[in-house]
C-alpha cells in the first residue's frame, strides 16, 4: 500500500469521527444551517477520498 493511501485512509479515519460527531450535534428537530454544512462538507470530501482511493487500488 503507497503512503498516499495510506494517508487518504487516516483522513477518512478522521472524517467518519468528525461526521458522526456533526451527527450528534444536530438536533432532532429545526436542522442549525452551520451545524448541516460542517456536516455536509465532511460527507463531501469522504466521498472524494473515497473515490481517490479506489482510483490507487485500480492502477
Amino acid at each position: 500500500m503507497s503512503d498516499k493511501s495510506i494517508d487518504i485512509k487516516k483522513r477518512m479515519d478522521e472524517l467518519e469521527t468528525l461526521i458522526r460527531d456533526a451527527k450528534g450535534r444536530l438536533p432532532a428537530h429545526s436542522t442549525k444551517p452551520p451545524i448541516m454544512m460542517e456536516l455536509l462538507d465532511y460527507e463531501d470530501e469522504y466521498a472524494e477520498l473515497e473515490r481517490e482511493l479506489n482510483l490507487l487500488k485500480n492502477k
